[in-house]
């Protein structure tokens, strides 16, 4: 397949996507050669609002009639081996780089007053993480794909580990082994594609007729690497530690976009490559959806910390995501890229608002933050908002995307969508009681008068994700606009419907 066929020209005129990619970089590049903790945050800052600025012409320039890769860069990189420097993005990846770069000024913001030692080094893991993160999205060569994937392995263990709580060794090493052993099985994956193709263009490898067993066992590799990413149970014990030793900045990375890299991975490369053993593995991997769902939900009811309760709250949120993604409809993966979006906007908050308590009282269990409302009333106004959006409460963001997920489901295995229907009762039940601890407490709350309410740097951070809260909830369409002709084209590389048509003809023949 030639360059040209699957990357459509660049309307803007100048390499924009790697601008985005390699500003980070050399932001981070500069910080150590300032002076004062201050001018470093204040530097940071201002290279990733100028990053995100940068990133909105991507969604006013882009054409949502296409499935094209658009703003294409292509360059030779090792010719020897056919590698190639290419970068594009479609409607999958677009929503996910413009919530990369959204995310980053405010995981700066948060880590203000909170990241008081060693920040120099604090901002150019965030920095480095910014380019890594962004470049996985846009990649199209599975080699420059794979060195981004683990690239952004490094910063994220050392978040963990030199910024993390009393237990931070354990988690970062949990953390890097389980992406680690990922990995593996990526570039096994990688290899074998380009043995049997000659190819590392992942829009080249797409829509190819391969032999069932070798989509069986390539299929196997992708989904090992990016299950574990996301994480589905049952290789999700990695998350709860990293998410609760981790900076708060490092727990709003994981949720807002390292997650979605698994789910991704699933759009980009197993559903388009190996669409005929995804379709054979369907009914198992619906289940597994489902059993993070319910996991998820009931674990995090029985937590009484905060951030492990939302931690856990993550893998039932996200089984909602695969759930849809392996519904293989329109509905179904409409829902599933839109609750990606809102679980990386609502989740993140909620790790904002944990970390902003933890400021003030070194502690994330509930009984100590209990009654917090008559002394906090705009940060419980913010908790309150971010919990209904969790819990799927109608107008807000998560309502629309579990609800396209639900009817996805529906439609293509009613037992399975029955199964998961508990979840969404789960996450009101356990969000719910997080809110009623925290707002009003019992007889006997602690003495909370010496708490503080959010101050304006702090309601500046939470506030573009209220927005996004209600902008979603209420008018989702010009984001379901974006992602629709990239998932049809998706639902046409898999065959699915193909195949549901002539099993629904055999059976009627008999």
């Amino acid at each position: 397949m030639a360059t040209m066929d699957f990357l459509s020209m660049n309307t803007l005129g100048f390499p924009i996507l790697s601008l985005l990619i390699f500003l980070p970089l050399a932001g981070a590049a500069v910080v150590p050669l300032l002076r004062g903790d201050n001018l470093v945050r204040i530097w940071t800052l201002a290279v990733t609002l100028v990053n995100a600025g940068l990133s909105l012409p991507l969604y006013t320039h882009f054409d949502p009639t296409s499935s094209l890769f658009q703003f294409g860069e292509h360059r030779p990189w090792i010719e020897t081996f056919n590698v190639n420097y290419t970068l594009g993005v479609d409607g999958i990846s677009l929503l996910l780089v413009l919530l990369t770069t959204l995310i980053m000024p405010i995981c700066v913001l948060g880590s203000w007053r909170y990241i008081q030692s060693r920040v120099k080094e604090f901002m150019v893991c965030l920095l480095v993480m910014e380019t890594s993160m962004l470049g996985v999205f846009m990649a199209l060569d599975l080699v420059l794909f794979y060195v981004l994937w683990e690239a952004m392995l490094i910063p994220m263990y050392l978040l963990i580990a030199v910024w993390g709580g009393p237990r931070k060794a354990y988690a970062s090493v949990k953390f890097f082994l389980y992406t680690l052993a990922g990995s593996v099985f990526l570039l096994v994956a990688i290899v074998a594609l380009y043995i049997n193709q000659g190819t590392f263009s992942i829009p080249a490898l797409m829509g190819q007729q391969y032999a069932a067993n070798f989509q069986l066992l390539v299929f196997l590799a992708f989904f090992i690497a990016f299950a574990i990413k996301v994480p589905m149970f049952p290789f999700h014990t990695w998350l709860p530690a990293a998410h609760v030793e981790a900076p708060t900045a490092g727990s709003v990375l994981l949720a807002s976009v390292l997650l979605k890299m698994g789910t991704y991975g699933f759009l980009r490369f197993c559903l388009p490559i190996t669409p005929t053993a995804a379709i054979d593995l369907l009914p198992a991997l619906q289940w597994l959806s489902v059993a993070g769902i319910l996991y998820g939900g009931l674990t995090a009811l029985a937590q009484q910390d905060m951030k492990k309760l939302i931690a856990y709250s993550s893998v039932g949120h996200m089984g909602f995501v695969t759930l849809g993604i392996f519904s293989l409809n329109q509905r179904g993966l409409e829902g599933a890229m839109l609750q990606m979006i809102n679980h990386g906007v609502t989740t993140g908050a909620l790790f904002l608002c944990v970390g902003m308590v933890y400021e003030r009282s070194h502690s994330r269990e509930l009984n100590d933050a209990a009654g917090l409302g008559k002394f906090m009333p705009i940060y419980v106004t913010y908790l309150t908002f971010f919990s209904l959006s969790s819990l799927a409460f109608p107008g807000t963001n998560s309502f629309v995307g579990e609800f396209l997920i639900l009817a996805g489901a529906f439609f293509n295995n009613k037992i399975v969508a029955v199964c998961a229907v508990p979840g969404a009762i789960l996450a009101a039940a356990y969000m719910l009681r997080m809110l009623q601890r925290v707002i009003w407490g019992g007889t006997h709350n602690p003495d909370q008068s010496h708490m503080r309410d959010l101050g304006w740097r702090e309601t500046v951070t939470l506030a573009p994700l209220l927005a996004f809260v209600f902008w979603i909830g209420l008018a989702p369409e010009p984001f379901l606009r974006v992602m629709r002709p990239s998932l049809d084209h998706l639902l046409a590389q898999t065959g699915y419907q193909a195949h549901n048509a002539l099993a629904l003809a055999e059976l009627f023949a008999r």
